[in-house]
C-alpha cells in the first residue's frame, strides 16, 4: 500500500499566443486575421491601458507568475495544461477560423518553465494554422521533451495516451478528447490518413464508454486515470445535462478525475462516487487581459487546482484551489476580497452538485 497521495497539478487553457508571444524575448509574426485586430501588438497595448506598461522582453517565466511557486510547494505528481495555442511559425491561416492563435516556437521555453509533465493539445487553436501548424506543434513539443496528448498525425497517435510513472508504484494515465461544443471543428477530426484531434462530436453515452474501453484497455491495478476534457461554450456556469451523464458514465467506467476546460471562468465542481469532477477550469495564461464584455464573470481571475487522489482507489482525498489574478499579462496572488468573490461563486454554481466551497486562512479555496 502506498502511503503517499497521488497529486495532481490540473489548470484551464495556457493560451501563449498573440500578446504573450510579443513580449516573450523571441517575438513571432504579429499579423492576425481577426476582425477586432491585425497585429497581436493590440492585446499587449490592451493590457497596459488597463493595468500599466509592461517592460520587454519579459524571461519566460513571466507569465506565470506566483503560480510556479505554488507548483514548487505542492510538490505535483503530475502535472496537466490544456495548451489552447499552435506552437508554430506557418502563416497557413484556417479561413474558417475568426482567430487563430500561434507562438513562436523559439518562446517554447516559457511553457517549459512550468515543467508540464502532459501537454493537452484537443482544442479549438491548435489547427489554427492547418496541418503544417498542427505539425510543426507536434515536432517542437517533443524536441522540447514534451509529451502532447489528444492530436496527433493520425486518429492513432491523437488518441494515444500519456502514461508517467508514479513515485511508490502505479501510473498516471492520461487521455485528452475535445468536443464540438467548445468550437473545434469536425473538420479538423484526426482520421487514419489525416492528422487532427482526437474529436467528439457530442457527449453520448456511446461516446463515453468508447472512451472507457480505451482507458481500460491500459489502465492497470494501482493506475490512476485523468480525462481532459475540451467542451461547452466560452461563457456562463449552466453544465448540460448530457455533460453531466457523460462525466458520471467517464467515472462508472474507471476514470478516476475528469478534467474540464474551454470557458473563459471556472465551472462546477463535483466529487461523483468519490471521484473529481471539474465541469471547467476556466483560463489560465493568456491575453485577454483589457478586452471588454462579459465582465461579470471576472475572466481577470484564475484558478490553479491542486488534486490530492488515494493512491489505492484514486478517489479524492483533497481539493485545493489557489486564486490568481492576471495584471500585466503575469498570474499574481488574488486579493482576499477576489478570493472571496471567487469562493462565493464557486459555491453557488457548485451547490446543485452537493459541493461547498470555503476560504481557507491562507488564501487557498477547498473543497468540502
Amino acid at each position: 500500500m502506498r502511503t503517499r497521495s497521488v497529486r495532481l497539478s490540473l489548470c484551464g487553457d495556457v493560451m501563449l499566443g498573440r500578446g504573450i508571444d510579443q513580449i516573450l524575448p523571441h517575438p513571432g509574426n504579429p499579423a492576425l486575421r481577426e476582425t477586432f485586430a491585425r497585429d497581436a501588438a493590440t492585446y499587449v497595448e490592451l493590457a497596459e491601458e488597463v493595468n500599466g506598461p509592461i517592460a520587454r522582453p519579459v524571461d519566460f517565466a513571466w507569465p506565470w507568475g506566483e503560480a510556479l511557486h505554488l507548483l514548487e510547494e505542492f510538490e505535483p505528481s503530475v502535472r496537466v495544461v490544456n495548451v489552447e495555442t499552435s506552437i508554430t511559425r506557418s502563416d497557413t491561416f484556417d479561413p474558417d477560423k475568426g482567430i487563430h492563435c500561434r507562438v513562436n516556437p523559439a518562446n517554447l521555453p516559457c511553457l517549459n518553465a512550468a515543467r508540464p509533465d502532459v501537454c493537452v493539445l484537443a482544442n479549438n487553436h491548435v489547427l489554427d494554422f492547418g496541418y503544417p501548424g498542427l505539425e510543426e506543434t507536434l515536432r517542437a513539443l517533443s524536441d522540447a521533451g514534451l509529451r502532447s496528448v489528444g492530436a496527433g498525425r493520425n486518429v492513432h497517435e491523437a488518441r494515444r495516451p500519456a502514461i508517467l510513472p508514479l513515485l511508490g508504484g502505479g501510473r498516471a494515465v492520461i487521455l485528452a478528447i475535445g468536443m464540438a461544443s467548445s468550437g473545434i471543428p469536425e473538420a479538423w477530426a484526426a482520421s487514419e490518413q489525416q492528422p487532427g484531434v482526437d474529436f467528439l462530436a457530442e457527449p453520448s453515452r456511446a461516446a463515453a464508454a468508447e472512451v472507457t474501453d480505451r482507458v481500460g484497455a491500459v489502465k492497470r491495478p494501482g493506475d490512476v486515470a485523468v480525462v481532459s476534457i475540451h467542451w461547452g461554450s466560452n461563457w456562463g456556469y449552466e453544465i448540460g445535462d448530457d455533460q453531466v451523464h457523460f462525466a458520471h458514465a467517464l467515472i462508472d467506467g474507471g476514470v478516476d478525475v475528469v478534467h474540464g476546460h474551454s470557458a473563459h471562468h471556472p465551472r462546477p465542481v463535483e466529487v461523483y462516487e468519490g471521484k473529481l469532477i471539474l465541469y471547467g477550469c476556466g483560463d489560465f495564461v493568456d491575453d485577454y487581459e483589457g478586452i471588454a464584455g462579459y465582465e461579470e464573470y471576472r475572466d481577470d481571475l484564475r484558478l490553479l487546482f491542486l488534486v490530492s487522489l488515494d493512491p489505492d482507489t484514486g478517489r479524492l482525498s483533497d481539493l485545493r484551489m489557489a486564486p490568481l489574478h492576471a495584471r500585466q499579462m503575469r498570474l499574481r496572488h488574488a486579493s482576499g476580497e477576489d478570493s472571496q468573490w471567487l469562493r462565493a461563486i464557486l459555491d453557488r454554481v457548485s451547490s446543485r452538485f452537493g459541493s461547498r466551497i470555503d476560504l481557507e486562512p491562507d488564501g487557498m479555496l477547498v473543497l468540502r
